[in-house]
């Protein structure tokens, strides 16, 4: 008799962890669902962006013209991905086409002089720095719930009930991770 309750408490005890290592995990993939919800705001209202600054840019920029076109295929490329991994290829394109258009746009002064062109470059900054504090958010989610789906004990949990890991938001063009040189001369 006493050793059924031993048994049966420790049974408990363990259908208890388990429980709560089921609604941990629950927990930490839908604050990462929450955090990618969050990028893909950010990165629709630079999608929404685009479309005004390429139109602004066009008339100034007739030699780059395959780079408007490009930014506008990425745009929409990102808009009919169905993977957050093809999201964020086609995202990481269209961050590295518009640092180029902002690039060339030093070449033309009268586009830099712009009202319209100025306005739109000032809210793109603050839509980057939107999109890299919800991007931090979403790797930081992504993260802890891709810690418990390795770790033991909740690995168990998570391989039977199929959790799967979360994608980081990373950067793509390795230029961008290299380190700027500066010189004084």
């Amino acid at each position: 008799m006493i050793s059924t309750l031993i048994i049966l408490g420790v049974v408990a005890v363990v259908v208890s962890y388990a429980i709560g290592i089921y609604n941990t995990l629950v927990t930490k993939r839908t604050m990462s669902e929450e955090a990618f919800s969050g990028v893909d705001v950010q990165l629709k209202r630079r999608a929404d962006l685009i479309p005004n600054l390429v139109e602004t840019v066009k008339g100034y920029m007739v030699h780059e013209a395959a780079t408007l076109e490009k930014v506008t295929a990425m745009r929409a490329r990102a808009q009919n991905a169905t993977s957050p991994d093809e999201r964020f290829k086609a995202e990481a394109g269209i961050s590295s086409l518009l640092g180029n258009i902002m690039a060339v746009s030093e070449n033309y002064p009268d586009l830099k002089a712009s009202e319209n062109f100025t306005n739109l470059q000032g809210e793109l900054s603050q839509i980057e720095e939107q999109i890299q504090m919800a991007r931090r958010y979403y790797n930081g989610s992504a993260r802890e719930l891709n810690i418990m789906i390795d770790q033991f004990p909740s690995n168990v949990i998570a391989n039977i009930f199929h959790f799967e890991k979360k994608t980081f938001f990373e950067i793509a063009n390795e230029a961008d991770r290299e380190v700027q040189k500066v010189s004084f001369k």
